[in-house]
């Protein structure tokens, strides 16, 4: 038997799994079959009100919305944070009708010219990623007679210890080298162009408070003296996020009222007047509110274990089998959320794919099942169904659900 991460507190296990109040067979009812993602906004709206509870004052909250791009989430969301952060044209399409354009910033390197003229026309800020994309970006500008709202994003010589992507400190495809940071900066500014500021993203995925605190200190230095090079005060600072969530056994949530209480103080050692500092986050806004169903089509002997056959997969929950960016495969917290009581065993819940790769989870302790039952797996809500290969093997797509939209209005 293998261990597993925990439920978030929000869900009860096993039979008494309720999503917004209602049983999993009411959710999967409404979706007209399984595989579903069932995505509780409550949950959602919850975690941003302690975000602002523990921040201090001028700290804006933009979601990342590359963590789940559901349309109807999308919508729920624009009203309660700042802003949306992209990461391609595509989600340009699915941040406008939600968001104004001046609250949308785009990040991501390859921005082709076909993007970069969108953006520019729709009035978003980019984050240039290199000397070449800001050369560009001007030139498609200037030929529309645009004003372009550019951004510099900058690869930091610092890292978030503890994060599970690190993307600073080191040779990197996202943003500009320190060391030449500044001088692109002037360029913009030179330019005529609309200098939004600086985007400075160190790692993602970091359950250690200190670490984060760490980093912010760190990021706030750079940015300082960033600005004093170029000698114009930059309206924005986007400081990153990389908060973290417990998906595996032993992690524990994050701190974050230490770590806002920690950026006030740093806030408040420089008059920095005239700049808004942003936190971008995604996975620690919609991860836990998500639960990915599956039903149970077969069960089946082989050497003495148990395998549940499930008709979801990696098809669409990637992440739940270890196959995106994860070196040791863990287990996801799952539960059996119809029918299920009593005695226990130890079985493995795999999909329909041919191969084995797909497995939800493996070795785990639940109660005993049957055919037609319902299995959970719980941190669902971020890089779910967009972050998986939904085309492999032609089967169907899973469907999504909003739930506690009530609750929140």
């Amino acid at each position: 038997m293998k261990p597993m991460g925990s439920i978030p507190a929000d869900f009860g296990a096993g039979p008494s799994l309720r999503i917004a109040g209602e049983t999993a067979e009411t959710w999967v009812a409404r979706a007209g079959d399984t595989p579903v993602f069932v995505y509780d906004l409550s949950i959602v709206a919850a975690r941003i009100a302690r975000f602002r509870a523990a921040m201090p004052p001028g700290i804006d909250l933009h979601y990342a919305i590359k963590a789940n791009p559901f349309a109807p989430l999308l919508a729920a969301m624009a009203p309660l944070v700042d802003g949306f952060d992209i990461a391609s044209i595509g989600e340009l399409a699915m941040a406008l009708p939600h968001k104004p354009a001046p609250t949308i910033s785009f990040a991501g390197p390859g921005k082709r010219d076909d993007a970069l003229a969108a953006a520019i026309s729709a009035g978003i800020t980019i984050n240039i990623e290199s000397a070449g994309e800001v050369t560009r970006a001007l030139d498609i500008a200037e030929r529309a007679g645009v004003t372009p709202r550019l951004a510099i994003r900058v690869n930091p010589d610092i890292e978030l210890r503890g994060s599970g992507m690190r993307m600073g400190g080191r040779a990197s495809p996202f943003g500009i080298d320190v060391d030449a940071a500044a001088a692109v900066a002037k360029t913009v500014v030179a330019a005529g162009a609309d200098w939004r500021g600086w985007h400075i993203f160190a790692g993602s995925q970091a359950l250690d408070a200190s670490a984060i605190i760490e980093t912010q200190a760190a990021t706030l230095e750079l940015a300082d003296r960033l600005s004093d090079t170029v000698g114009v005060q930059p309206p924005l600072v986007n400081l990153g996020g990389g908060f973290g969530i417990p998906y595996f056994p032993g992690e524990q949530p994050i701190d974050i009222e230490a770590i806002g209480a920690a950026l006030g103080d740093r806030l408040s050692e420089r008059d920095r007047s005239g700049t808004r500092h942003a936190i971008e986050l995604g996975r620690w806004l919609v991860g836990e509110a998500g639960v990915y169903l599956t039903r149970i089509v077969d069960r089946k002997q082989s050497r003495g274990e148990t395998f549940l056959v499930v008709d979801g997969g990696l098809h669409h929950q990637l992440a739940a089998t270890g196959n995106l960016g994860t070196v040791v495969r863990r287990n996801y917290p799952v539960s059996i959320a119809t029918g299920a009581g009593g005695d226990t065993e130890t079985v493995s819940i795999v999909g329909p794919l041919c191969t084995p790769l797909d497995r939800l989870a493996d070795r785990v302790s639940l109660p005993v099942t049957q055919v037609g039952d319902l299995v959970a797996v719980f941190m669902a809500g971020a890089y779910g169904l967009t972050a998986s290969p939904t085309a492999f093997l032609g089967h169907p797509l899973a469907r999504e659900l909003l739930a506690g939209v009530d609750t929140v209005r």
